[in-house]
């Protein structure tokens, strides 16, 4: 992996970009199949194709292995078996990885050992007690309410029915789902607040824990009941990594250009419509074939829009970038992602900070973004060691010469070589489309 020091100096282009990119494998679906091999362990060996290797995926490999279980391949082929049996003062860390922090400590309970969690410094503002009093609600001694925390392992959870509000992180239900089933007496979990964000990223859990043979009954709103059984060893195909797609996509949008992303599924587990109605409303034309997903930015440039993110705050960044480069004095509202304000940092002050500073004019609201649209200049664009706010900076910079991104290194979070792609991408390294 090549490693990028200080600055970048983000490029800038005059003409359409037409190009042709394959992501690699979703980070989601990658972890998730990693800690549900991990519980189908005493049922046998699984095996993951596609997998992405990333900081994150990386560092979910590295605690499953402090747990003892054995991960072999230095690629995209993993093979996960072994047992839940960790050393004595076991220690994990989670970097910066959310699902690291929120899917691994119900794992680290079914061990007989004291297990310690830690991570990066701005990780240990990230919200976790919700998943931890949930814990100890199932009979699970926990020392600490954040990083650093202790997870005594007893062996065995005795499971039941735990209350969390999820409205900061849908990732408190997906940590407890996985392991629910494999708890003595399953799970129920009850989500007390008014909505889970990221709700696609709970239906990704719950489809997989299903292809698991996992029953899961999800009929009644904001809760989730999980019977207790096996977790079945089987073989997981990962498919390419929808959201990290987006930035190359807006790349179509800003340049009136044409990008191709190879390997996009025709059905998903990932929020796969939620993004093609993003585009759309963001002034592109999209066009989905058999294993492909064309997007095209028209020549007139495209006005500001009014998009709903609560289900893919994820995206929140590059629809940021999006609308600060839209016609200018075109207004773009953001709205549904007060919760991104406890995500690597707080998304909405980074995007208010880094968009004003450029000669924009952003401003947040109560639940998001107002963006309207003015003429940017060159700057520094800071990345909060966030892999979204430094990709955000990548679009900006696409439009408006001398961006430099502080900390582009930190988009290996879940891209293996963003900087080398986006200039392949750039420099027509790639095929283009016919």
């Amino acid at each position: 992996m090549t490693e990028y020091g200080g600055g970048w100096q983000a490029p800038s282009t005059t003409t359409p970009i037409h190009a042709t990119v394959e992501v690699p494998g979703s980070k989601s679906q990658t972890n998730r199949a990693l800690i549900l091999a991990a519980l189908a362990s005493p049922q046998g060996t699984s095996t993951v194709s596609g997998a992405l290797r990333s900081r994150d995926t990386d560092l979910m490999i590295g605690a499953l292995r402090t747990l003892g279980l054995s991960l072999d391949g230095a690629g995209t082929e993993l093979t996960i078996g072994g047992a839940i049996s960790p050393a004595s003062d076991a220690r994990i860390d989670c970097g910066l990885a959310g699902t690291v922090l929120r899917f691994v400590p119900p794992l680290a309970a079914l061990g007989s050992e004291v297990v310690t969690f830690d991570g990066d410094e701005q990780a240990r503002s990230r919200p976790i007690a919700p998943l931890l009093d949930g814990l100890r609600g199932l009979g699970v001694p926990v020392d600490g309410d954040e990083m650093p925390f202790q997870v005594r392992g007893e062996g065995a959870v005795a499971g039941g029915t735990v209350h969390i509000d999820a409205s900061s992180s849908s990732q408190f239900v997906s940590g407890l789902l996985l392991s629910g089933a494999t708890f003595r007496d399953g799970l129920t979990v009850v989500h007390t607040g008014e909505s889970v964000p990221s709700a696609p990223h709970v239906a990704m859990t719950v489809t997989m824990l299903r292809e698991a043979g996992v029953s899961v009954d999800d009929s009644t709103p904001n809760r989730w009941v999980i019977k207790p059984g096996p977790v079945a060893a089987r073989h997981w195909d990962v498919e390419p990594d929808l959201s990290n797609a987006v930035p190359f996509l807006a790349a179509a949008i800003v340049t009136a250009g044409t990008v191709r992303i190879t390997g996009w599924p025709q059905v998903s587990v990932q929020p796969s419509e939620n993004i093609l109605d993003l585009l759309t409303k963001a002034g592109a034309t999209v066009h989905q074939g058999d294993s492909h997903l064309d997007v095209k930015g028209s020549i007139d440039g495209y006005q500001g829009f009014d998009v709903d993110l609560h289900e893919v705050g994820e995206l929140a960044p590059s629809f940021a970038a999006l609308a600060a480069l839209a016609e200018s004095g075109s207004v773009s509202h953001l709205s549904g992602i007060a919760h991104l304000r406890g995500h690597e940092t707080d998304r909405l002050a980074a995007l208010t900070a880094e968009i004003n500073g450029l000669g924009g004019h952003c401003e947040e609201t109560t639940d998001g973004l107002t963006i309207t649209a003015t003429p940017l200049h060159g700057g520094v664009w800071h990345s909060y060691a966030d892999h979204r706010m430094a990709t955000a900076g990548a679009i900006v910079g696409l439009r408006t010469p001398g961006v430099e991104v502080e900390d582009i290194g930190t988009t290996a979070k879940t891209l293996p070589d963003f900087p080398g792609m986006w200039a392949d991408m750039l420099a027509g390294q790639v095929p283009e489309i016919p």
